[in-house]
Formats: C-alpha cells, sequence, structure tokens
C-alpha cells in the first residue's frame, strides 16, 4: 500500500523523509533534516505552477462536437514535475486563488522561524490534489517525567478545492493520506486560511493563534503528572468503559458479547501491554488504554487488515471519535 503517496509513471515516489524510513518506504531518506527548498525538491514538489483554467464540456451532436462554456467554473491544473505536462487537478469557483508549494514552505519558515525547527517529511498525495510538509520542533512534550513526545507543525495544503489550506501543531508524524488526515483530527492547534486573493497576508495572524501551542503542553503535561500519581483499579476502569458504552438493558445477546469483547481489549491492554509499563495501575494508563483501543483495536469493517486500518484512520480523521476520547480524558484525569 502507498498510503495515497503518489507515484509517478517512472516509479518515483512524490514523498521524503529526514533520516528514517517511512512505513511504506516510498520516497527519498536524507541524512538529517531539510531546508524548505530541500524537502521541495526531494519530493518533487517544486514547481508545479499550480493554476486555474475556464472549464468547458463537450457535446457530440449529429453535426459534430459542441464546446459548451461552464460559468464561473474553472479547472486547477499543475505542471506534472517529472513530465512537465499539464495535469487536472480538481473543479473551483471564480473565487479560489491557488497556493503554491513553495508558498506554503515559506509560510512554515517565517511561522517557526523563531521556533528553530526544520523539515522532516513533504509529500503529494493522491495525484497531486493534496499536499503536506511537516517541521518537527525542536523541544518535546514530557508525559510523566519520562514519555517524551515530539510536536510537529504541519502544513496540508488541497489544490483540488476541497479543503483550505491548514497550520496545525500536532503529534503526529505526517508520512501519507491516514497519517495527514489523522493529523489534522489530532492537532493541538490549527490555523485555517482559505484560498483566496488576501488569504497570503495572514502569517502574524496564524502565529498568534497557534502560539506553537507552548502553553497548552505546559498544560497537558501538568495533567498527565497528575493522573500518573494516582491509582487506577480495574473496577475503576470498568466503570468509566461503562459510561463511554452504555452497558445494553436486557439481555441482548450481541450486545452483551461485544461488551464482552470491548472490555477483553482495554482491561488487557491496561494490565498487560508494554505502551503501559511506564504507567502501569493508574489513571493516565487507563486514559492510554482507552485510547488505544478506540484508535486500534476497536472492530472496523473491512475485507482485509489494511482496509480495516485505513478504516480506523478514517475514523480518527472524521471526528467521530472526538467527543468520546474527550469524554474519555474527563472520567480519568484529575
Amino acid at each position: 500500500m502507498s498510503g495515497g503517496i503518489e507515484v509517478h509513471a517512472d516509479g518515483t515516489a512524490a514523498f521524503a523523509s529526514a533520516n528514517v524510513s517511512a512505513w511504506h518506504e516510498l520516497g527519498t531518506v536524507t541524512n538529517g533534516l531539510m531546508t524548505a527548498q530541500e524537502a521541495l525538491r526531494k519530493a518533487y514538489l517544486a514547481e508545479w505552477n499550480v493554476r486555474t483554467l475556464p472549464l468547458t464540456a463537450t457535446e457530440i451532436t449529429d453535426t459534430g462536437v459542441r464546446t459548451i462554456e461552464v460559468p464561473d467554473q474553472f479547472a486547477t491544473v499543475r505542471t506534472n514535475p517529472r513530465t512537465g505536462r499539464t495535469e487536472p487537478l480538481g473543479v473551483v469557483g471564480r473565487l479560489f486563488h491557488p497556493f503554491q508549494n513553495e508558498y506554503a514552505a515559506d509560510f512554515l519558515n517565517v511561522l517557526a522561524d523563531e521556533a528553530g525547527a526544520a523539515f522532516e517529511t513533504a509529500g503529494s498525495l493522491h495525484g497531486g490534489r493534496q499536499i503536506f510538509l511537516t517541521m518537527r520542533l525542536p523541544e518535546t512534550m514530557m508525559v510523566g517525567g519520562s514519555d517524551a513526545h515530539d510536536l510537529y507543525i504541519v502544513a496540508i495544503n488541497n489544490h483540488d478545492g476541497r479543503g483550505a489550506y491548514q497550520v496545525m501543531v500536532t503529534p503526529i508524524r505526517v508520512e501519507c493520506a491516514n497519517t495527514a488526515r489523522a493529523a489534522i483530527k489530532g492537532a493541538v492547534n490549527r490555523y485555517v486560511i482559505r484560498h483566496t486573493r488576501n488569504g497570503r497576508a495572514r502569517i502574524a495572524e496564524a502565529r498568534k493563534v497557534l502560539d506553537l501551542t507552548w502553553n497548552y503542553c505546559e498544560k497537558f503535561e501538568q495533567s498527565a503528572a497528575r493522573m500518573i500519581e494516582a491509582e487506577m483499579t480495574l473496577a475503576e476502569l470498568e466503570n468509566v468503559v461503562d459510561a463511554l458504552w452504555t452497558p445494553p438493558p436486557g439481555d441482548k445477546k450481541r450486545a452483551l458479547n461485544n461488551r464482552a469483547a470491548r472490555w477483553s481489549e482495554i482491561s488487557h491492554l491496561f494490565s498487560n501491554a508494554r505502551t503501559q509499563e511506564p504507567i502501569r495501575g493508574t489513571r493516565l494508563a487507563g486514559f492510554a488504554a482507552l485510547t488505544e483501543y478506540m484508535n486500534h483495536r476497536a472492530p472496523s469493517h473491512g475485507r482485509t487488515p489494511e482496509a480495516k486500518a485505513v478504516r480506523r484512520a478514517e475514523r480518527v480523521a472524521s471526528g467521530e471519535l472526538d467527543g468520546l476520547m474527550s469524554k474519555a480524558f474527563q472520567l480519568t484525569s484529575v
């Protein structure tokens, strides 16, 4: 599976990663972090010249072919970085103003110039309809004094008119379409810029809104420190599970079986999973077990393990789990 990464006809993949390979093992791996120019060049994101062209339709009649103009509708196109050919990306309205990939990189550079961040990943998704750029911040967020979480500034830009240009701070290193969607929903803070002509002049406002989330990190670290000092029993965790997923009334066999399977997974994560070793038996471990179950273990529809994994990522990205995870934090925090 490519995870949506664009693979050109000559076999080159539009993805670059600093130091380590991504799970899909595509693209270029560099020695050390990248500059903006290196990220664009190595991920084949440079010089796309995204632009709009008037949209027309053709009709075949008895007398020949007739071209019909579509009012106020335009096609977004790019110059393919490998072939030089013009390729369609999407359909947009008259107010849509393309943001070039170079602008997305420059925006991050200016936004993060005081944070010391450098580029970690860059890539093109779904045939160029969406691109991403990721910078890792130099400081980490510590949970429980020993569990370090890296933070990233991510830019995600849509060239097909289906989404705005988004800049966010997130603990997710974007490597593919699934992690791009997860990053959007897992963002600590997010700033959205519409594709209009005045959208380019909003860097100062974006910096103020994002604030590089240091205040958020401090507050989360404080909450996690309290949770790691508070014990939690299996019985207490089971009460939380029943509060999140209301037990079925009466003797409904399928619902009861689902509850039993859910509790089996969550209690195993809490009591036995290696991911819980540093925080075993605490309220933070309870919250971690719940979120790990929601994101990775909960049943998903799909014929193959890969299809099920994609469905789980889509569930995170769609926001289906936002309310549930927020409630889980409320029920386990102190």
